[in-house]
């Protein structure tokens, strides 16, 4: 039941109240999972004849008159008189036993007490019983088993279960800690002396009388059984029963086991201590004592009371009770004082313990952290140049190990790009890096430019001129990066903003009407880091450590279908049964898919076109051939929750519903149709005319329909400037006055977290239960469609929703509503969630929201709509949309990652041929490799160049994919224009290569298409640097080995593909391995299968259809050859440890630590500010200056402390708590929020100019970022502006307990106030000793 109580200072007891409202709620539940847990009515070797599962609850409560706790033992009776009338638990029984156990103790004493509370537990204890049964050693004797098996793969043998518990007793007082724990102890200990006699082991003392003189002196008729050994038999002249024990060939006149079942429940205390061993009842009395103490100290902070009874059996007893009592009045002080002032911290505490509440305690921690993607195996593709003499290319600015590292770049550097070679792909996410300067903090760079994309050929550009600021040496700077963006949609999205630029007071609280959507790619391989100095040419640059941070998706779980990645596999199988995988599917179709990669090549290189590397511009060579390393390997035989949210049209992240791609063929159909549904839905609101303007209720519901119709910001800003409609004028966040607004945000971050609250308590209480769901017809939100939001039913009494003209009678469904009682049809109806937000008064006032206790709210009433205030129906509204935003990137992620699997697997809806068996993969694998590692394995590997592909072909990450990741006949093949391919392979680490192994597709080589093969190493990708390894002719084997002549049929029961080894004279160190494939006669047209013959042909599945042969499988026509493979294999050792990184000393060494260790000739230091003003919720500063002041050089500002919280709305249908998208990509890593400082100046003209913007970086709270202005400036007055995503930050938990709920809708992290500082840079030496004073 729900109860509480109020603390009062004073030695007087608490007084305990009961919730006026829904006491019982949950009580139904509770009882359901015990029946559910304790039935084992339906078991094997279970007893038959229960037809009931019997649950006693013993009731410690003080039930005299006065007593605080008598309110609850009445509640308790009136509790389980209305689980009876629900009728839910048929085959449960419930019994309540009321005994006071402080009365007992006072009145009658401990040990009447105990004498008591056995009397009452007998006959409940030996119906519910206990399991028990034997232990079979061999598993061959589960036949003689007439019970139910247990067994387990870590033990040998198994268990076989006779009889099973049915049913439970449980024990509760107020807290069900110091009384439950005693009581429970005396209860157990029957149980206890139960298991050890049924056990063989008997606990009676040689003090026993009576006991063991005769089985039936004392029990009647019960015999009890033999242990195993053991025989009956009469003696022959007197009759006397005898017992004879074939263990140990002896006999003996008393029975073995003659104890009677339960028989200490008949015992007085005094008999009990006397018949019984003491030893084993005090070990259980301390298991008992210490699990009282832990689980005391977890919820109150203090030991447990009314400990001394259990140590009832020790001879000390008497001293332990005399120190109790003492002990019992300190624990009672300090739980007393605890309750009043660290009773809320130690609620959190147990919550976090728990895993509940984190949404709340710890809001910006993500449940599944970004990943460092640039170690450990990642590298840097061109050598980072360096004053010092031996640096390693610069690997230890990927090293976490080398925070302290100043890396001194060239005298004079313009620009510094890295290009960073990350060790998986992934989508990235964000770029940390750490300031290392030396005396200079000037010599850091002050922009950067990011690019990111697959490999070298798409690398897009996703930020641009982004400032870093001057910090101090070792601080860390988080740069969010966003995904490359359409130019047409940084086009037209904002611009209805952009035609009222000139009103900038507006804050978009509500959520980002204009938001970009940013490509998500999670086969991002390479980053290229572009690096500016402040000064360009002045001095050298310094560099620290820098880190990427991104999602991966789950490859091993992919390849291996286990775990998550199988989720992931299998929906990206799905959903591309009916679309090509191989054709282009732009975002043009649908807002939900990403500018999809064409696995085909762009490149429309001619046969004899060079390759040109985009670094170093270099083409390629061709050098003398070899022959090649042949095998001719044939292997023979081989190895064989939420009610409220029920009804709601929002779709889970993971589905495949609403927000499902469509196929390229009505894709552009499907665009034009939401286009114009949107455009009808604006006109039914504004009239054909345009005569009217939408307030802020119709505008939101706008967006709700342009969400459900799955468009975005720059497709619904397309479609409404097409009817010449300017975007801004339906803004939401510009229909309403900020101090609404305000308000209306803080009801709707308040709403989510009780929402979130609410379907957490729902999964904690589904635990043990079947299926608790109910289907409601009203949903958390209720949102009408536009066209269909008005009462339509003339029994509804409410008529909240009425549109002209008289509603006409309807046979929907009718709800009573729970505050005024008048019926309401469902459009009249607000929806679940206005339940969690009750309390608001007529004013639309609420205290302050507290969600981590419990909220006693039934969500299966209703409330209309009528009775609720207009801003918890705008809040409603406002979550809604931010839930359909939240579902839209979801989506978007994961098609993003169908499509990044798509792009290494691919699904052929064309290829019927059967997957590689597991085990025979790794059989595959193993007599491939001999003994060697596979060094280029996708994911951690690649290709560092895009591939010329056909359009029919495998995707070429393919050839690095694992053997059992897509159909057997699967292949990759380069279009038949192309003679040349040159695949240009990172390794997953530094390796030593011994060969390379190269898979023939199923098709095989004719004569006149096998390719020449010449290979190339190196550790840099400059061609020049690298060294050819060798050149090969496979059509050499034709003539040297017939047994490569004709094809060959290799069925389930064969080993290994036909392959080729390219086998390296000696081992070569390298990470970066060349490949090129080379026909002899360009567009060769002398190959006629009827007359020449298939080398490496194999048909992988022997019941498939016959592949038609042509020269080349990949040509236009019969005659055309072309370039294919399944593979590429490259065989070694992977280097473990890398060399380290040492420190030269020399005279370049000297020289750059004394360059670092020069003082700046120029300091900052402080203008002094006549007045400052803070408006707009302390977002914008103003600053006069004096009338004489320096020249304004920069501004200091300190990071805020505001943070990004996780949850910002209630949790769509069917959502887990645990996960919102099969990426695990979190909508604050999909869309970043950033923000931005705004710096304007006073001209003369009286017009504030805006002089400079900076994009700010994430940093610590309160570390000082220093900005310098472009050009030194003289004013009298000065605005900082923050810009940018302010919506989603929030404060920290202890800022938000101290906030009260009329605070300002901005998170107080975010203020201006004291956090910027002006400077302007002077000669120390010229302004004296005193000028420290003012230094910034």
């Amino acid at each position: 039941m729900w109860w509480g109580a109020e603390l009062k200072l004073t030695s007087a007891e608490a007084e305990i109240y009961v919730s006026n409202r829904d006491p019982y709620k949950g009580s139904l539940q509770y009882y359901q999972r015990l029946s559910n847990r304790y039935d084992t009515r339906n078991l094997i070797g279970a007893k038959k004849k229960n037809s009931t599962v019997p649950i006693v609850c013993v009731n410690l409560l003080r039930s005299g008159e006065g007593k605080s706790e008598s309110i609850l033992v009445q509640h308790f009776v009136e509790s389980l008189n209305y689980i009876r009338s629900t009728r839910k638990l048929q085959n449960s029984r419930i019994y309540l036993i009321n005994y006071d156990w402080h009365a007992n103790i006072k009145y009658k004493g401990e040990q009447q007490t105990i004498e008591g509370l056995w009397r009452h537990l007998k006959e409940p204890t030996v119906t519910v019983g206990i399991s028990d049964g034997d232990y079979l050693p061999s598993r061959q004797r589960f036949k003689d088993c007439r019970g139910e098996i247990i067994s387990t793969d870590d033990v040998e043998g198994a268990f076989c279960l006779r009889s099973h518990q049915n049913g439970v007793i449980r024990f509760n007082c107020a807290d069900s800690l110091d009384r439950t724990n005693a009581a429970s102890f005396f209860g157990s200990l029957q149980v206890f002396m139960e298991q050890c006699r049924r056990l063989g082991i008997s606990l009676d003392s040689d003090l026993a009388y009576g006991y063991q003189s005769s089985v039936n002196d004392n029990y009647g008729a019960y015999t009890a059984p033999l242990p195993p050994g053991w025989e009956k038999r009469s003696d022959a002249v007197t009759g006397k029963i005898y017992y004879i024990d074939h263990n140990t060939r002896s006999t003996t006149w008393v029975h073995p086991c003659p104890d009677k079942p339960w028989k200490r429940f008949d015992m007085t205390f005094e008999e009990f201590k006397r018949s019984t061993i003491l030893s084993p009842v005090n070990q259980l009395a301390d298991l008992f004592l210490l699990a009282g103490d832990i689980h005391a100290t977890l919820y109150t902070g203090s030991k447990a009371m009314h400990s001394q009874i259990l140590s009832i059996f020790n001879e000390e007893a008497g001293k332990f009770k005399q120190f109790s009592a003492a002990q019992n009045v300190k624990i009672t002080l300090q739980r007393r004082y605890k309750n009043h002032v660290v009773d809320s911290s130690r609620q959190k505490q147990l919550e976090m313990f728990l895993g509940m509440r984190l949404f709340k305690h710890i809001p910006s921690v993500a449940l599944h952290p970004l990943q460092v993607q640039s170690r450990p195996f990642a590298c840097f593709l061109k050598p980072v140049a360096s004053m010092f003499p031996s640096s390693h290319g610069g690997a230890s600015l990927l090293s976490f190990k080398r925070k302290d590292l100043i890396w001194v770049c060239p005298q004079a550097a313009d620009i510094v790009e890295l290009f960073i070679y990350l060790g998986e792909p992934c989508h990235v996410c964000q770029l940390l890096l750490t300031v290392s300067h030396g005396a200079d903090d000037s010599t850091f760079p002050s922009t950067v430019d990011v690019r990111t994309g697959p490999n070298l050929d798409r690398l897009k550009l996703v930020l641009e001129g982004a400032t870093i600021p001057q910090c101090s040496h070792g601080t860390n700077l988080l740069i969010p990066l966003p995904g490359p963006i359409s130019g047409q949609d940084m086009a037209v999205t904002g611009a209805g903003a952009r035609l009222n630029c000139q009103d900038t007071s507006s804050i978009s609280l509500l959520y980002d009407f204009e938001e970009l959507e940013g490509q998500l790619d999670f086969l991002t391989r390479v980053v290229a880091v572009t690096f500016y100095p402040a000064t360009s040419g002045r001095s050298s640059m310094t560099l620290g450590e820098m880190e990427v941070l991104g999602v991966s998706l789950h490859w091993r779980g992919i390849f291996t279908n286990e775990g998550h990645g199988a989720r992931l596999y299998d929906i990206a199988k799905k959903s591309q049964k009916e679309t090509n995988p191989f054709s282009s599917v732009g975002s043009d179709i649908n807002p939900f898919a990403e500018a999809s990669y064409d696995n085909a090549s762009q490149l429309n290189s001619s046969a004899n076109s060079p390759l040109v590397d985009l670094l170093t511009g270099e083409i390629t060579r061709v050098d003398a051939i070899q022959q090649p390393v042949r095998e001719n390997i044939n292997y023979s035989g081989g190895v064989d929750l939420l009610d409220f949210l029920d009804g709601a049209d929002i779709q889970p992240s993971h589905s495949h519903g609403d927000f499902t791609s469509p196929s390229s063929q009505d894709g552009k159909s499907y665009l034009d149709n939401g286009a114009k549904q949107y455009i009808s839905c604006f006109r039914s609101l504004i009239g054909q005319n345009s005569e009217r303007r939408l307030d802020f209720a119709e505008a939101m519901k706008l967006e709700v329909e342009r969400l459900r119709l799955n468009l975005s910001a720059a497709e619904r800003d397309r479609a409404l400037l097409s009817i010449g409609t300017d975007p801004a004028t339906i803004n939401p966040n510009a229909l309403i006055d900020q101090s609404y607004m305000g308000r209306l945000c803080k009801v709707a971050n308040s709403l989510a977290l009780l929402g979130q609250a609410a379907l957490e308590d729902k999964t904690t209480a589904a635990i043990g239960l079947e299926n608790t769901d109910s289907s409601k017809s009203i949903d958390f939100w209720n949102i009408s469609k536009i066209g269909e939001s008005f009462c339509g039913s003339s029994t509804c009494e409410v008529h909240a929703e009425i549109v002209g003209a008289t509603p006409a009678p309807s046979t929907s469904s009718l709800f009573l509503c729970c505050q005024c009682q008048r019926k309401a049809c469902k459009v009249c109806c607000a929806g679940g969630g206005a339940l969690l937000l009750s309390s608001y008064d007529s004013s639309g006032c609420q205290s302050q929201l507290d969600v981590t206790t419990n909220q006693s709210v039934t969500m299966d009433r209703v409330i209309c709509k009528t009775c609720c205030h207009d801003i918890v129906l705008h809040a409603l509204m406002l979550d809604h949309i931010r839930v359909l935003i939240s579902s839209r990137r979801s989506s978007r992620a994961d098609n993003a990652a169908q499509k990044a699997l798509d792009q290494v697997i691919g699904f052929s809806k064309n290829d019927r041929s059967l997957p590689w068996d597991p085990q025979q993969a790794i059989m595959v694998r193993k007599h491939l490799l001999n003994g060697e590692e596979s060094l280029a394995e996708f994911p951690f590997a690649s290709f560092l160049h895009s591939v010329e592909t056909a359009p029919d072909s495998a995707p070429y990450l393919s050839l690095l994919a694992p053997l059992n990741s897509e159909p057997r006949h699967s292949y990759w093949k380069a279009p038949s224009s192309a003679s040349c391919v040159e695949f240009c392979i990172v390794l997953g680490s530094l390796s030593d290569v011994s060969g390379v192994l190269l898979v023939i597709s199923p098709c095989g080589y004719s004569t006149a298409d096998a390719p020449s093969v010449q290979i190339w190493a190196s550790n840099k990708i400059n061609k020049e640097e690298r060294s050819c390894v060798g050149k090969w002719d496979i059509k050499s084997l034709i003539s040297s080995d017939s047994s490569f002549h004709g094809p060959e049929n290799l069925g389930r029961d064969s080993k290994v593909p036909r392959h080729v080894k390219f086998a390296f004279r000696n081992p070569i160190r390298c990470r970066i391995i060349w490949i090129m494939l080379r026909l002899q006669r360009p567009g060769s047209a002398s190959v006629n299968l009827e007359k020449d013959f298939n080398l490496l042909s194999l048909d992988e599945n022997p019941f498939s259809q016959e592949v038609k042969r042509r020269a080349s499988i990949g040509g236009q026509i019969e005659t055309e050859p072309c370039l294919h493979a399944k593979r590429i294999l490259v065989v070694g050792t992977s280097v473990k440890k890398e060399m380290d990184i040492e420190s030269t000393q020399g005279s370049d060494t000297i020289k750059v630590k004394a360059w670092l260790e020069r003082l700046p000739q120029l300091y900052r230091f402080k203008i002094p500010v006549e007045a400052e003003r803070l408006c707009n919720n302390d977002l914008v500063l103003e600053q006069y200056l004096p009338p004489v002041s320096p020249l304004l050089a920069g501004f200091r500002l300190d990071a805020p402390s505001a943070i990004k919280p996780r949850v910002t709305h209630s949790p769509s249908l069917g959502v887990d708590i645990w996960d919102t998208s099969i990426t695990f990509l979190e909508d604050r890593y999909i869309s970043p929020a950033v923000l931005h400082i705004q710096v304007s100046i006073l001209q003369e003209s009286d017009n504030m100019v805006t002089v400079a913007e900076y994009r700010l970086p994430e940093a610590k709270p309160g570390t000082q970022m220093y900005f310098d202005f472009p050009q030194k400036m003289q004013t009298r007055r000065i605005s900082f502006k923050l810009l940018g995503d302010i919506a989603a930050f929030a404060d920290g938990p202890a800022e938000s307990d101290n906030i009260g709920f009329g605070s300002s809708p901005v998170a107080t992290g975010l203020s201006l106030s004291n956090r910027i500082k002006l400077y302007y840079y002077a000669d120390p030496y010229e302004l004296g000793k005193w000028a420290s004073l003012s230094a910034v």
